[in-house]
């Protein structure tokens, strides 16, 4: 019999987007590498300092965008109270790093929890409800429909040049007008709100996976400015760059 907790410690090349849904409350934490998840019309990046906890019984999508070694706590929904989302991706603190680090030496044929094993997975569990109540803010709606989505994958492909909106209403049979009525409708924010958030969700892949510098970050997503960088970047995480890189660096 499985223990009410225990950990996967895996490893996974990079996958195309697969639904996936277990019968256990979800832990997941991308040690290296980058995942991205979909759920209820919205999608998130998940770099190694974030995680999500996924409700149990609820499908999501899946898409493996890097070489990725995750390690993965599963909770039986008996052990910890219900998440109050299908999906929350949250910044992982350093408390809650170290105590999945600890929670590897339990894997599901362990059999059952040891007293020290139990509270260590108890805590692991209070401390992750506490993060979930406050998601991360890099998130993108998921687009409605193919007109929107195919906008969508251009600006995102040329996002860290000069993306012409013009010309993506034209490349994609629309126009501008429309186009941008699509992203009101859809995605609730202009089209240059879209372009500065991807922008701003690449900045924060970079920070956790890379040691570039801020100045070498900023360039790279697209902006020419470090100031303007490092208020786009505040505006949305409520940080700057590197007040974000220290909170999974320390």
């Amino acid at each position: 019999m499985e223990p009410k907790a225990y950990c996967l410690h895996s490893s996974f090349n990079p996958a195309e987007p697969s639904e996936f849904q277990t019968d256990r409350h979800y832990l997941l934490y991308a040690l290296q590498g980058t995942l991205r998840l979909e759920a209820q019309g919205q999608r998130w990046t998940l770099p190694p300092a974030r995680a999500a906890l996924i409700t149990a019984g609820h499908p999501i999508t899946i898409s493996i965008l890097s070489k990725l070694t995750s390690a993965s706590v599963l909770f039986a929904p008996d052990f910890i109270p219900a998440p109050q989302k299908v999906l929350s991706v949250f910044d992982v603190s350093p408390l809650a790093r170290e105590l999945i680090y600890e929670c590897r030496e339990w894997g599901p044929d362990d059999g059952p929890l040891s007293a020290y094993a139990q509270r260590l997975f108890e805590t692991l569990s209070t401390v992750v409800l506490n993060l979930a109540q406050n998601p991360s803010p890099c998130f993108l709606p998921t687009p409605s429909s193919s007109g929107l989505a195919r906008a969508l994958a251009l600006t995102e492909e040329h996002s860290s040049g000069t993306p012409n909106f013009e010309e993506i209403a034209r490349n994609t049979g629309q126009s501008p007008r429309s186009l941008a009525r699509r992203f009101a409708e859809e995605m609730g924010m202009t089209w240059r709100e879209v372009l500065r958030r991807i922008r701003i969700i690449r900045a924060v892949e970079a920070l956790a996976s890379s040691d570039a510098s801020i100045t070498e970050i900023a360039l790279m997503v697209g902006y020419n400015s470090l100031s303007a960088f490092n208020a786009a970047f505040r505006e949305l995480t409520g940080k700057s760059p590197s007040e974000y890189r220290a909170t999974f660096k320390t």
